[in-house]
Order: structure tokens, then C-alpha cells, then sequence
């Protein structure tokens, strides 16, 4: 369980959104938040490969290979 405190105007527009769609505001919030994870998650990962990739650590491969490999040439 979490409890937070938000500020006012932003309680009241999560109480209207609830309201006029018929849903909880936990379920507004838990939707936000899950959304803001995923985008949190993959800026790390990105940052982490292009750190591996800068020490060395991970090949890059051009898109021209890829393509050529899938047969997406143009």
C-alpha cells in the first residue's frame, strides 16, 4: 500500500477524470505509473548501452547490414 499527497489542483483534476469516466483514481494513478516506469526503465537501458557502447564493451552494427540481412533492402 502507498500513500502520497498531491497537490491540489492535481487531486482535483484526478477526482473529475474519475468521476467522468467512471473509473477510480487509483486506477488513474497506478496507469500513470506503471506508463512512467516503462519510460524510466528504457532511458536506463539506453543510457547503459550507449555507456557499453563508448567503453567498447558492445559492437554496433550498421543499418545497412540489418537491412541487407532481413532482405529489407531498398
Amino acid at each position: 500500500m502507498l500513500a502520497i499527497r498531491l497537490p491540489e489542483e492535481i487531486e482535483t483534476r484526478l477526482d473529475s477524470l474519475a468521476k467522468a469516466t467512471g473509473r477510480s483514481k487509483s486506477y488513474y494513478v497506478r496507469e500513470a505509473l506503471v506508463e512512467y516506469l516503462d519510460d524510466l526503465e528504457d532511458i536506463y537501458l539506453a543510457e547503459k548501452r550507449l555507456e557499453d557502447i563508448r567503453a567498447g564493451r558492445t559492437k554496433t552494427i550498421p543499418l545497412e547490414e540489418v537491412m541487407k540481412e532481413y532482405g529489407l533492402e531498398s
